[in-house]
């Protein structure tokens, strides 16, 4: 895979990874009004301040360079391009699988999203990393911050501009952007969002955010590649990859 900028597309043997295009860009970065803060955040501050209370976004709290750099890399598809990966349809519950290898879904499943298509008719790449991927995901530095007795698990994917998951919850954790951007969306576990579980996050942008943006319980950032956003216990959240995106999450367990 050569490097020329923030898209995948594979040809017969290789992917690359280019710049999206202007015209491939359905939706655009929004205001951030969630706490951003530095890698100076302590163990003690995270807990006290935000790990059973709020979201945070986090700068600068660990160096992943070898990480990001090996998903830009020739061996990320030819080493894994032969991997049978499995797709979960982008709707709130993501209830249907699809399994296809890794080569094929980026040379047919990371164009943008269509306004049109539904959630559940959409299919893509986050979640379901079996262990064929042990390897790469080792070489990753998880966010330095704990929550006692919990237990971290990985979760790495990759998708097209326009994609993402509607508003769902379950568990804290962490999450990661290491090319591209998202745009992330939150209500507290006390607000329900109003969505449709099959839309999209992009239907959802285009048809309810305009109603919905002043709305002092939502709050939303999009983050950029190295930049870690938490998200507490029950949290609803939607995503939006502004950007072809690569992103990897740490679920938090008891």
């Amino acid at each position: 895979m050569i490097r020329t900028g923030q898209s995948w597309r594979v040809g017969a043997r290789t992917a690359t990874l280019r710049i999206t295009r202007a015209e491939d860009r359905v939706a655009q970065p929004g205001p951030c009004n969630i706490v951003v803060t530095d890698g100076s955040l302590s163990q003690e501050q995270f807990l006290t301040r935000y790990a059973y209370k709020e979201p945070v976004v986090i700068r600068g709290a660990t160096d992943n360079q070898v990480f990001r750099s090996l998903t830009r890399q020739s061996a990320l598809v030819e080493g894994y391009g032969h991997t049978t990966i499995r797709l979960s349809s982008a709707n709130s519950y993501s209830y249907a699988k699809k399994d296809i290898s890794f080569q094929d879904y980026c040379s047919s499943h990371l164009h943008p999203q269509l306004p049109s298509t539904l959630g559940n008719e959409t299919f893509y790449f986050f979640g379901d990393n079996n262990e064929e991927w042990d390897d790469l995901l080792e070489l990753y530095k998880q966010p330095p911050y704990l929550l006692p007795q919990h237990t971290a698990a990985l979760s790495f994917g990759l998708a097209g501009p326009g994609t993402g998951v509607p508003f769902h919850f379950h568990g804290p954790g962490f999450a990661e952007t290491m090319w591209g951007r998202k745009r992330w969306f939150m209500y507290p576990p006390e607000v329900s969002p109003n969505f449709n579980p099959n839309g999209t996050t992009l239907q959802w942008l285009l048809n309810d955010y305009p109603v919905h943006k002043d709305d002092p319980a939502l709050l939303e950032c999009t983050l950029g590649p190295g930049e870690i956003i938490y998200f507490p216990d029950k949290w609803w959240h939607a995503t939006l990859n502004i950007d072809s995106s690569v992103f990897i999450s740490t679920f938090l367990s008891p």
